[in-house]
């Protein structure tokens, strides 16, 4: 009969505490440990056992009842019975072990873990400790099987009498306080148990073996199993104290310190060893995604086949059969989709692409749909984006997720199957800053145009295939007039172009000069009793500002307007990308007037004036400053005898450069986009060197 030990003074039981902790420090104990260690050169994964001891032990101890479902989910029965097949035989050895220990009177703890060492010298040290693990968690289960059963079931009640357990479950609701300490002590060694085998599944081509932490955690490793199967001993003594099993064995005071120290003691070597294996993982992520860069180095100067194995190295996709997200169907597709054709990737961050730029994509992109026969529907695009990794996911989601909803197209399924290493050749190596880009590889997966946004937004589909190669020959193809500068910007300009009509195009935010300048031009018309319409193309980065001149126009019927400010936006976004497309063929000022009269417009519309060019069909074009347009019609008189010799355009083009100030002020604000802006620039009036400055502007007005 089981009797409680008087009170042990505080000291006694310190002492006690300090002489089962002794050993702890002594080397000797160390080499005893190392002296039981004989692998097999075979690892097995003991991942499968570990789940069902958890299993086992959270389900007997009620530890975190929320967590048995998911981690029951976990484990392949195949990968188990592969386990069980090797170890079968030494968990139910070392079970007889520690019950046979613990019944002689708790026996010598230190002694009886050695001997479990010794039976377990041909596993690695993550398999010694999951298995001795085991076998106390088969004892433990069959303990608590036949408590759970005992009160409704006739063969668990007969096994409680056998074992002379039925007394202890007949109070078995007295027995919470008694089993604290052990569930402490069980969760700090399935604590210790996972991290060590976390350990052996770290990959080894990744790990340096030599590392500090490596070295360090190999020496930690075999005192923590050690201390771990020591902490299996003491609980199975404790517990078999309890149900009244050990022979003349009493609960007590010292008993329960001993368990709480074995469990700071287990919680103190988890926090250290978990601080060593996340260093290691570091380590091990930055060796993997340097392996990861380099891949994509070596594959975008590899000849391949097809694109799938490029377009499988640049997105994440290992144990993801569906990265991708197909955007008019909603569903998730296999990368198989996008093989051996022509894939457009459409890079951009959250925060730098607008609705805007999304609704002139999507119209594009449904226009090259809708003749199945054309060669333009043979192009795919995929939108990646980068987002950094350690960003708040939380915070970023609702924003991706608007984003993906808006695009047609195919999209990363979710920016974690980008690599870090992606991102990195990414902004590295294709030079990706914050403005959207458009990388086009071609059905083979090779790299044709690093950033073909620019031809995108010029000639749309047309640009098809997107190389490099098709951009120099679209431009063979184009002169400076009305047709490059409007484009389709709206239906209204060919029919006035159909018509013979003068066309007149102005922009600026200045309302007082746009009153003017429309009632000169409109009286200048007039009198010359030529066909005249105008249009408002309103300013780079349309705001709020654009959208109340606008009104004002149309109420005022000064002029027609671009009522939307999306066809505003695209306006100048494509007249910026002729600047950068040309910039980059290596076309300067000197060499090509196209980029010319196009860097004269964006100088125009980056001063405080507004601008004007008029057209007559799509050719003849003179442009000029607000001030100076505005000039040459209020001096109507002066060059009006011309016309009839030369014509209205040629005419006034002839008396705008006459009142241009020899002495000028140009200002030309360029978007800074893929590293392209030059160190030189000449000023479009004059051929002179620009003054280069840093400007900071936010759009929002």
């Amino acid at each position: 009969m089981i009797k409680k030990m008087e009170m042990v003074p505080r000291k006694m039981q310190s002492r006690a505490i300090r002489h089962i902790f002794s050993a702890s420090d002594d080397t000797v104990m160390t080499k005893q440990i190392r002296a039981t260690h004989a692998p097999i050169e075979e690892h097995v994964d003991v991942r499968p056992l570990l789940n069902v001891v958890q299993d086992i032990f959270l389900r007997a101890t009620s530890l975190i009842p929320d967590y048995v479902q998911d981690m029951k989910d976990t484990t392949k029965e195949s990968d188990l019975f592969e386990m069980l097949e090797i170890s079968y035989h030494s968990i139910n050895k070392i079970s007889c072990e520690i019950s046979c220990k613990c019944l002689m009177n708790g026996g010598d703890a230190h002694a009886t873990t050695i001997g479990i060492l010794g039976m377990l010298s041909s596993y690695s040290w993550d398999a010694k400790v999951v298995i001795a693990l085991a076998a106390f968690a088969a004892n433990l289960g069959e303990f608590w099987l036949v408590a759970q059963l005992y009160t409704t079931n006739r063969l668990a009640k007969s096994v409680a009498l056998l074992k002379h357990i039925h007394e202890t479950l007949n109070q078995v609701d007295d027995l919470g306080p008694k089993f604290e300490s052990v569930s402490k002590l069980l969760k700090a060694m399935l604590d210790v148990a996972n991290c060590i085998v976390e350990f052996h599944e770290l990959p080894s081509e990744y790990i340096d073996h030599e590392a500090p932490e490596t070295l360090t955690a190999s020496t930690l490793i075999p005192s923590a199993v050690y201390w771990t199967i020591r902490s299996i001993v003491a609980c199975a003594s404790h517990i078999l104290g309890i149900i009244g099993l050990g022979q003349g064995y009493m609960t007590s005071t010292i008993e329960t310190w001993e368990l709480s120290s074995l469990t700071h003691k287990l919680e103190n070597m988890n926090g250290h060893l978990q601080k060593l294996l996340t260093i290691c993982r570091q380590h091990l992520d930055d060796n993997k995604q340097r392996e990861v860069f380099e891949t994509l180095h070596h594959l975008f100067e590899t000849s391949h086949q097809d694109n799938i194995k490029v377009l499988k190295a640049l997105i994440h996709c290992k144990g993801d059969p569906l990265p991708l997200f197909d955007g008019s169907t909603k569903q998730r597709v296999s990368i198989d989709v996008l093989r051996k054709k022509i894939v457009l990737l459409y890079i951009t961050d959250l925060h730098h692409i607008s609705d805007q730029e999304l609704v002139i994509f999507e119209q594009m992109y449904h226009e090259s749909r809708q003749d199945s026969t054309r060669l333009e529907s043979q192009y795919e695009l995929v939108w990646i984006p980068v987002v950094e990794k350690g960003a708040a996911w939380a915070e970023t989601k609702k924003k991706f997720e608007k984003l993906q909803s808006m695009m047609p197209w195919y999209s990363v399924y979710e920016p974690s199957l980008l690599e870090a290493a992606t991102i990195r050749y990414i902004k590295e190596v294709w030079l990706f800053n914050t403005k959207p880009m458009l990388v086009v590889l071609d059905p083979q997966g090779k790299l044709v145009n690093l950033n073909a946004i620019h031809m995108m937004w010029i000639w749309g589909s047309m640009a098809y295939p997107f190389s490099s190669l098709r951009e120099e020959a679209l431009w063979k193809e184009e002169t400076w007039g009305l047709a490059l500068l409007a484009d389709t910007i709206d239906p209204l300009l060919f029919d006035w172009v159909s018509a013979g009509k003068y066309i007149c195009l102005y922009g600026g935010d200045d309302m007082d000069w746009i009153r003017k300048f429309t009632s000169a031009t409109k009286s200048m018309a007039r009198t010359l009793q030529i066909p005249l319409e105008m249009m408002y193309v309103g300013k780079n980065n349309p705001g709020q500002k654009v959208k109340k001149i606008n009104k004002t126009i149309y109420e005022e019927n000064l002029s027609n307007i671009l009522a939307d400010p999306t066809i505003i936006w695209f306006f100048w976004v494509r007249l910026e990308s002729m600047w950068h497309s040309k910039l980059q063929q290596g076309k300067t000022v000197e060499t090509d007037q196209i980029i010319m009269e196009i860097m004269r417009i964006l100088s125009y519309d980056s001063s405080d004036q507004g601008w004007a060019v008029i057209s007559l069909g799509t050719i003849k074009m003179t442009q000029g400053k607000g001030d100076s347009f505005l000039k040459c019609l209020d001096e109507f008189d002066e060059w009006k005898d011309n016309v009839n010799d030369k014509g209205v355009l040629p005419a006034m083009d002839e008396y705008i450069q006459g009142i241009q100030q020899p002495h000028h002020c140009n200002r030309l604000i360029l978007p800074g986009v893929d590293g392209t802006v030059p160190d030189k620039i000449v000023c479009a009036e004059c051929g002179k060197a620009m003054e280069k400055f840093y400007m900071y502007r936010c759009c929002n007005e």
